[in-house]
């Protein structure tokens, strides 16, 4: 039996590590049904503070109940991203959720030349979201005019880089930290530093290592809260 008492209802902050390929919806109905389930409920508010792509890891904040109406101030909180960009190519989604769509050369690439466009993207900088984006677009989500092949922009929006560190590893990879303001697209911020490099570059790792005050290595899996769910005491079901 687990040792701490819960009370789902009232509202419960559970800090998830999000596997890959997974969309955050898929980790909100996942944890949803257990919660129902132990409450012999049909409706009960659950969701997340901040969406993590399903080709991205790490720190997803899911709240219940009443603690669901402190999603919009966490998803204010400042984010901290890992990850990698390679150099060398690029592709339309700034991902690798589609094909390479161009290639270019790196033999320029070097560690004194990446820490110079660094600074470029530090402090606050206007930033176009991804084609591929949930941004919506007359009335529809971007990533789906994107992937009819329908040509349209997006407009910029200003964000905040706190930290940037870059790293040059083997075969043009750059490593990378990142905190950043709210409204950051981190695919947009390898497309963009493969630009200001000439060599282009797409988003091939990304984690999330922090959000606010919430940290990836106090997160568990989603088998851990699904097993904590079934097995927990549960606190006054009064609300």
């Amino acid at each position: 039996m687990a040792s701490k008492i819960y009370n789902f209802r009232k509202g419960e902050i559970l800090l998830v590590d999000k596997p890959l390929e997974w969309t955050s919806f898929d980790v909100v109905n996942k944890l949803r049904y257990p919660l129902k389930k132990k409450y012999s409920i049909k409706r009960l508010k659950v969701g997340h503070a901040g969406t993590l792509d399903p080709l991205a890891t790490g720190l997803l904040v899911i709240c219940t109940g009443r603690k669901t109406k402190e999603i919009t101030s966490f998803i204010n909180d400042v984010k901290v991203y890992s990850g990698i960009i390679q150099l060398g190519a690029t592709t339309p989604s700034y991902d690798l959720e589609t094909a390479i769509n161009d290639t270019f050369e790196t033999a320029h690439i070097t560690q004194e030349l990446i820490d110079e466009v660094k600074l470029q993207f530090l402090g606050e900088i206007d930033q176009v979201p991804p084609i591929f984006s949930a941004k919506k677009v007359n009335g529809k989500r971007a990533y789906n005019a994107a992937r009819k092949g329908e040509e349209f922009e997006l407009k910029s929006n200003k964000i905040t880089i706190f930290e940037l560190e870059l790293t040059l590893k083997d075969n043009h990879e750059v490593h990378f930290f990142v905190k950043s303001s709210k409204g950051t697209y981190i695919r947009s911020l390898a497309h963009d530093i493969g630009k200001a490099l000439n060599s282009g570059g797409h988003l091939t790792k990304l984690r999330r290592e922090a959000s606010g005050a919430f940290d990836i290595q106090n997160a568990q899996s989603i088998e851990y809260w699904q097993k904590e769910i079934n097995e927990c005491e549960v606190g006054d079901l009064e609300l």
